[in-house]
């Protein structure tokens, strides 16, 4: 469900939540008051016992958020160095597969960095990585036909690893942008902080106490909540993986190939 949303609309829900949540304890804190002034201490008690366990959800949800941030991040740095060794190494093999193999290579990290703007599970990213597979295919087509042209040459062998090994880093990178927090776990963090700054709400309004606190409180528990939510939404939020490596090597790829053409 959040995931679907833009970052606008996602901030708007955290805060009405929040600030709902917090009205309705200010409100049930006024009427207690004005009935019973025994209940002072229980409610400090609960409140207390209540913000030390939602600061533990909120700092359990928000490692999960940025163990996966990371972890994208660490996916296109390997896929960068993936596509960058096969590129090396597929000018070592013979013409004419290795011209093709070449300017095939450069439109194939043209499309990992388009991966990096698009929504995973949106039809543009689909269209991307069938894109992405035909590459693939024409690619271990071109390898195959090299190292069948020169079966106990070490380049084409070496240059079938590296191909081998940018394909997987690929899927590891396209799984991890799938790779999001549990819904129970974000509706948890959600609701867990609302009630916490309800709680505080409610515990002020019995003691007479101004709502300052409370919104300083309201408004920094969402923030919190919204960067928890907004570190797994890698391509729709405000926090985004970048694409540099990426965008580095095709800049690489730019330049004339280093090693020149080998005679068969």
């Amino acid at each position: 469900m959040f995931f679907t949303l833009n970052s606008w609309e996602l901030a708007l829900i955290i805060f009405a939540v929040v600030g709902g949540v917090a009205a309705l304890g200010a409100f049930a804190g006024r009427l207690i008051r004005e009935h019973s002034e025994a209940s002072h201490e229980p409610l400090g008690v609960i409140q207390a016992a209540l913000l030390g366990v939602v600061g533990l959800v909120l700092a359990f949800g928000l490692s999960l958020a940025v163990g996966r941030y990371q972890d994208r991040r660490a996916d296109v740095v390997n896929e960068a160095n993936a596509i960058g060794t096969a590129y090396l190494r597929a000018q070592t093999i013979a013409e004419p597969q290795r011209t093709q193999t070449i300017v095939l290579m450069r439109r194939y990290i043209d499309l990992a960095i388009a991966v990096s703007h698009e929504r995973p599970g949106g039809a543009a990213l689909a269209a991307t990585t069938a894109r992405e597979g035909s590459a693939q295919r024409v690619l271990w087509r071109l390898a195959g036909q090299s190292l069948n042209a020169a079966p106990v040459a070490s380049a084409p062998r070496l240059y079938v690893d590296s191909l081998n090994a940018m394909f997987d880093a690929q899927s590891e990178r396209l799984a991890g942008l799938n790779n999001r927090v549990p819904n129970a776990v974000l509706w948890l963090e959600l609701l867990g902080a609302a009630f916490a700054v309800g709680m505080i709400a409610l515990y002020l309004a019995v003691l007479g106490k101004g709502l300052a606190p409370v919104v300083a409180a309201g408004v920094l528990v969402s923030v919190v909540v919204l960067v928890s939510f907004d570190l797994d939404r890698p391509t729709r939020g405000w926090i985004h993986v970048p694409a540099t490596p990426l965008l580095a090597e095709r800049a690489s790829m730019q330049l004339p190939p280093a090693a020149p053409a080998p005679h068969r």
